[in-house]
């Protein structure tokens, strides 16, 4: 990912996201326009997924520390 790509917040590259997808399914845009759109798309789904990848890191290290364990009690097994 690029500088601006990690500069942007989850829901600052979600809901352009969520644009990208529309003008897609909306059609009526050429070819090379329509390329652009999905490269972005797919730049703005990364950085979606790294966020929630962090999120969830955040998520479990928090559990584990309340567990007092600090074993991994089966988080990920829906991965």
């Amino acid at each position: 990912m690029t500088g601006t790509e990690t500069a942007l917040g989850y829901e600052q590259a979600r809901d352009e996201l969520i644009e990208v997808v529309r003008k897609l399914e909306a059609g009526g845009t050429s070819l090379e326009d329509s390329l652009a759109l999905w490269e972005r798309g797919e730049e703005l789904a990364k950085v979606c997924r790294h966020w929630l990848e962090g999120a969830r890191a955040r998520l479990d290290s928090a559990l584990a520390g309340r567990d007092g364990s600090g074993a991994d009690s089966g988080a990920g097994a829906e991965d």
